[in-house]
C-alpha cells in the first residue's frame, strides 16, 4: 500500500493544476492540453533572445571567463521550465521555473558581483563563488517548504540587484553606460508592474477582458535581463579587464542605439559587427 501511495503522490505533483499558483489568463482557452495558452507561448521569447544574447557577449566572455555564458545558457532552461508550467500549472512546473531563475541569479552573483562590495572575510571570487553555491543549494532545498512565497523572494533578490547596480553607477560618466542604465530599470519596473498587476488586479484585468500581462512580463523581463546584465558585464569588464577598453553598442545597428546592447573590447583584437 505504502508503494501505491508514494507513485499517487509522485504523479499529483506533475498533474495538470495542481500547483497552487494559478495567473489570471483564462485556462485552456485556445487549447484543452494547454491551461494558458498566451503565457505559454511567450515562454518561448527566451529562446529567441538567449541564444542572441550567447553570441554578443562571446568576446567579452572569451576574455573575461566562459563561465559568463552559464548566464544565458540557463536562461534558455528559464524558457523551456516556464512554458512547461504554464502549459500544466504543474507543481513540479512551477518549482523547475522558480529554481532556474533562483539558479540565473545565483551564477550572476557568482561571476559579476563586484569584488569591492565582497564580504571582508572573502579572499577571492573563488571563494566567493562556492559560497554563493552552497547558499543557492540551501535556498533551493528550502524552496520546497513554502512554495507560494518563492516568486516575492525572488523578486527580493531583483531589487538587491538594482541596489548593488545603483552604487556601481555612481561614478559612472559614461553617457552610453548612463542611458541603458536608464533603459534597463525602466524595463524591470514596467515588467513588474505587469506582473503585479496580474498578481493582484485580476478581477479589474478580467473586466477588461485583458488577461495576458503575465505573458507580456515574460517578453519584458527577458528583454530587461539582456540590458542589464550587459551593463553589469561592462562594468564588470572595465573592472576586471580594463586592458581590453570595453565600449558599449548595439546590434543589428549601432546608430539605431536600439536593439541588443553588447560589448566591444577595443583593446584586443576582435570581430567587427556591420549593420
Amino acid at each position: 500500500m505504502g508503494g501505491v501511495y508514494s507513485s499517487e503522490k509522485i504523479a499529483g505533483v506533475f498533474s495538470y493544476e495542481s500547483s497552487e499558483i494559478d495567473w489570471c489568463e483564462d485556462n485552456y482557452k485556445h487549447s484543452e492540453h494547454v491551461v494558458e495558452y498566451f503565457n505559454t507561448m511567450s515562454s518561448f521569447t527566451f529562446f529567441i533572445i538567449s541564444p542572441i544574447m550567447l553570441y554578443l557577449l562571446h568576446p567579452y566572455a572569451k576574455e573575461r571567463s566562459l563561465s559568463i555564458h552559464m548566464v544565458w545558457i540557463l536562461m534558455i532552461f528559464v524558457g523551456l521550465f516556464s512554458a512547461y508550467f504554464h502549459m500544466t500549472l504543474s507543481f513540479v512546473g512551477q518549482m523547475l521555473d522558480e529554481l532556474s531563475i533562483l539558479w540565473v541569479l545565483a551564477v550572476g552573483y557568482a561571476v559579476w558581483f563586484p569584488r569591492k562590495l565582497f564580504p571582508s572575510f572573502i579572499k577571492d571570487r573563488t571563494m566567493f563563488s562556492r559560497l554563493v553555491m552552497v547558499i543557492t543549494v540551501i535556498t533551493s532545498m528550502s524552496s520546497f517548504v513554502k512554495p507560494t512565497a518563492n516568486a516575492y523572494a525572488l523578486n527580493c533578490f531583483g531589487l538587491h540587484l538594482l541596489y548593488t547596480l545603483a552604487l556601481e553607477m555612481r561614478c559612472c560618466t559614461d553617457q552610453r553606460a548612463l542611458r541603458l542604465a536608464k533603459l534597463s530599470v525602466g524595463l524591470w519596473i514596467l515588467a513588474i508592474s505587469c506582473w503585479i498587476s496580474d498578481r493582484f488586479g485580476c478581477s479589474f484585468w478580467q473586466r477588461l477582458n485583458f488577461c495576458y500581462l503575465h505573458g507580456i512580463w515574460h517578453i519584458l523581463i527577458v528583454i530587461a535581463v539582456a540590458y542589464g546584465s550587459t551593463l553589469i558585464a561592462y562594468l564588470d569588464a572595465n573592472n576586471e579587464i580594463p586592458y581590453s577598453l570595453p565600449g558599449l553598442q548595439y546590434w543589428p545597428c549601432d546608430k539605431w542605439a536600439l536593439g541588443f546592447p553588447h560589448i566591444v573590447l577595443k583593446g584586443i583584437a576582435k570581430t567587427q559587427k556591420h549593420c
